[in-house]
């Protein structure tokens, strides 16, 4: 298994399915919350489908 990605405040992403997006709060070990431009979602670990860019 591969080891959790981690992001920060600021980081720009890219998701499969919702594309683009900065990363604007972070749930220690738990989930992500990123702007996509049409709303924020929470995107939970261990982000398999979330990229930094």
């Amino acid at each position: 298994m591969p080891a959790p990605k981690h992001f920060a405040v600021g980081d720009q992403v890219t998701h499969d399915m919702y594309g683009l997006g900065r990363v604007i709060g972070i749930e220690d070990g738990i989930a992500a919350l990123v702007d996509f431009g049409s709303a924020p979602r929470r995107i939970l670990s261990p982000y398999a489908k979330m990229t930094k860019l």
